[in-house]
């Protein structure tokens, strides 16, 4: 038999049939309806097919299959829960028919075998793979787990413990690992892998292998009694459980799905994993994490067609050292583009240079870098005092302190040391970007690029569009942050730009109930169950207190009336108080380093007295109270963003607050989060806290929408 498809193709010779992916008009391979539909096709000629002796899997692209395609997978996810249950079940059949062929099969993995491509593999009686390629299953990093027979077939061929460890944590496993685990059967370099795939199913045909007794493992219970049965679940389920959290359900419902499935068979287990992948899917947490995965590949798509329109930095400059200017110099240096570091002080280079040094050391201890690219990545960033060599550049990060006189003084000072198409950013983090720009002669060629603290760590760049900026400088800034691995927004400009007008809403909401008596430490916990990496008290001790009351004060005279204060805040306590935050060992907390140099957090009672003079007497607050009145602020700013063009378009903003100031992600953005629980809902909360002033008034076309039934996803 032979067929050609759009998705998939199969050849026989000798009696050895070969099956190729190549789904036409795509760059990879992945399981959509015309794929699933073409498997299914084979599957049923290659039963009924006679004198085939065997089949080759392979793949045609760079890559074997990388799963799924979320957005028609995603799709079932809203149709009925029977009829969603039904089409999974329907699916897993086809796959099983592959384990079932009356002949020896072998799969060749090249490039990356994910989620669904993972499962195809694990059907065929054997696995060789590409010495540089990663398989895995990613899906509990989408709210769910394998639906195509993963959690069955993988614990059966590794081991329960191997299997609950790759199903439950999401991770990539490279050749070696996979091969150690048992995951794979051989592995080989890229040019040799069809014919050692070849070699290893004429073996099988010649009988050198016992096939039955490979089958009968991979389709029976597993062989565990009932003490090792206990032991490795309960094992499992505390250690995952630990990992994971309690947010995310995906990983603990991976473990429980391959213990409830453990004695049986491969059919009947296959359906308890069908019944899993439902429940999964009717659950809100997993349609936000298809949402943020979608979101993130939109927020590339976006800023790869802006940094199509210009030529990539060869070479960049960061003005002002220190920790910021340090870290950003290490980012360009270790992505590959060499960068000038210059400083008015030695001390500033000394610790720019230092920082960068802590973070490539830290990786050549963890052998994620050899001490020679650690030097050589060093050598990529030039310290100086003076302007030498500035007219290379072509494009020049300011990152000097946060006061608008000097940061103008010091961009009309290096405008005219370089050339007319050198394009000049200012990594502000509140500072309108035309306030700054009226100090230039070429206004079009700034823009802002806002990186977040530590650069190393926060994936996103806010490219600031101002009044003057033009499209080229926007693309050349957008090509520059990609090069260095981030995740560029462009975003039009105002005060605090998108990320930090809407932080310091929930800051502007947060200092209130301080004010009012609330426990700053009550407040950091409900910050924290709700799923906020750390409470607004300990934000701002990261963050630095005076950089916190300086923005704060920026964006009070940029939004008085939502964001001004009639009153001494916390923060201002703490400043007046010499209590900096980390970065003096002293804020909100106490911070002691450990013994690994990670700082830690302790409560020092003092803290309470010195804020005494200046808040109510003390009130205890509900945990929802706490997090509305945080919240509330919070997704306000955020629709005003929107309304007011700030950002494109909802995804981004969602993307924005996720990468930028971590909103946790199983919630999917502030926009998300809104729309889950409902527009009308949302206005009707906010309503109960209108007395609080216009922090928390919902906006007319928010009134408008709510009670239209309308949606801010466009």
């Amino acid at each position: 038999m032979n067929f050609k498809g759009k998705a998939i193709s199969v050849d026989v010779n000798d009696n050895i049939a070969t099956l190729t992916f190549d789904l036409q008009g795509e760059s990879v391979n992945k399981f959509n309806r015309l794929t699933l539909g073409e498997l299914k096709e084979v599957g049923q000629l290659l039963t009924q097919a006679k004198d085939i002796k065997g089949l080759l899997v392979r793949s045609n692209k760079d890559s074997f299959i990388v799963g799924a395609d979320i957005t028609e997978f995603g799709d079932m996810f809203h149709l009925p829960e029977e009829e969603m249950l039904a089409g999974i079940n329907a699916i897993n059949a086809d796959f099983s028919v592959f384990e079932d062929l009356p002949f020896p099969t072998v799969t060749a993995i090249n490039g990356l075998a994910l989620g669904g491509g993972l499962e195809m593999a694990l059907t065929t009686d054997f696995r060789v793979m590409d010495s540089h390629a990663k398989i895995g299953f990613p899906e509990v990093k989408l709210g769910i787990i394998p639906g195509y027979g993963g959690t069955v077939r993988a614990p059966r061929i590794i081991g329960t413990d191997n299997a609950v460890e790759w199903i439950a944590t999401g991770k990539d496993n490279k050749a070696k690992a996979a091969l150690a685990a048992g995951m794979v059967d051989a592995v080989v370099e890229a040019d040799q892998l069809d014919a050692a795939a070849m070699d290893l199913l004429q073996k099988a045909i010649n009988g050198d292998f016992d096939i039955a007794a490979i089958r009968k493992q991979k389709t029976s219970p597993l062989q565990l009694d009932d003490i090792e049965n206990i032991m490795a679940f309960t094992t499992a389920k505390a250690l995952i459980g630990q990992q994971a959290g309690r947010h995310y359900k995906a990983p603990m419902y991976a473990v429980k799905t391959i213990e409830k499935a453990a004695k049986l068979g491969r059919d009947e287990a296959i359906k308890v994993e069908n019944e899993a992948v439902t429940k999964l899917g009717k659950m809100e947490i997993t349609g936000n994490m298809i949402n943020l995965f979608l979101g993130d590949q939109a927020l590339t798509k976006t800023a790869k067609g802006y940094a199509s329109n210009n030529t990539p930095v060869e070479r960049a400059a960061v003005l002002g050292a220190g920790i910021m200017g340090g870290g950003i110099a290490y980012q360009s240096a270790s992505t590959g583009t060499p960068i000038i570091m210059k400083d008015i002080a030695q001390a500033g280079i000394d610790m720019g240079m230092g920082e960068a040094a802590k973070l490539l050391s830290t990786k050549v201890k963890r052998g994620r870098l050899t001490a020679d690219k650690m030097a050589a990545t060093l050598n990529k960033i030039t310290p100086t005092l003076s302007y030498d060599g500035i007219d290379q550049a072509d494009l020049i990060v300011e990152a000097v302190v946060e006061n608008p006189a000097v940061k103008k003084a010091v961009l009309a000072e290096v405008e005219g040391l370089i050339s007319d198409d050198t394009i000049l950013t200012s990594n502000t983090s509140t500072i309108p970007i035309t306030e700054l720009a009226s100090a230039l002669k070429r206004p079009e060629n700034f823009c802002g690029m806002h990186f977040f603290n530590p650069v190393h760590k926060m994936p996103l760049v806010e490219i600031i569009r101002g009044e003057k900026t033009s499209d080229a400088a926007i693309a050349r800034t957008v090509n520059y942050a990609l090069a260095m691995k981030k995740k560029p927004v462009v975003v039009n400009d105002c005060p605090g730009f998108l990320v930090n007008r809407i932080l310091f809403a929930y800051f502007a909401g947060f200092v209130a109930l301080v004010k009012e008596g609330a426990d700053f430490v009550a407040i950091d916990k409900a910050a924290e169950k709700f799923g906020w990496p750390m409470g607004p008290a300990y934000l701002c001790d990261v963050v630095g207190i005076d950089t916190g009351v300086h923005a704060g004060k920026v964006m009070s005279d940029g939004f008085p009336d939502r964001m001004g204060q009639t009153f001494k805040t916390c923060l201002e306590v703490m400043l007046e108080n010499d209590r900096l935050g980390e970065k003096n060992s002293q804020g909100f907390y106490d911070y002691k380093a450990d013994k690994r140099g990670k700082l830690r957090k302790t409560y020092n009672e003092s803290v309470k007295a010195l804020l005494a003079p200046h808040v109510d007497a003390p009130k205890e607050f509900s945990e929802e109270e706490i997090m509305d009145r945080l919240m509330v602020p919070f997704c306000l700013e955020s629709i005003r963003c929107l309304e007011a063009d700030i950002v494109s378009s909802a995804t981004d903003l969602d993307m924005a607050l996720i990468f930028g100031v971590g909103f946790p992600p199983f919630k999917g953005g502030a926009i998300r989060f809104v729309e889950n629980m409902g527009l009308a809902a949302f206005v009707e909360k906010a309503d109960q806290y209108k007395e609080l002033g216009p922090l928390y008034h919902p906006t007319d076309t928010l009134r408008d929408l709510a009670a239209n039934n309308g949606s801010m996803f466009k």
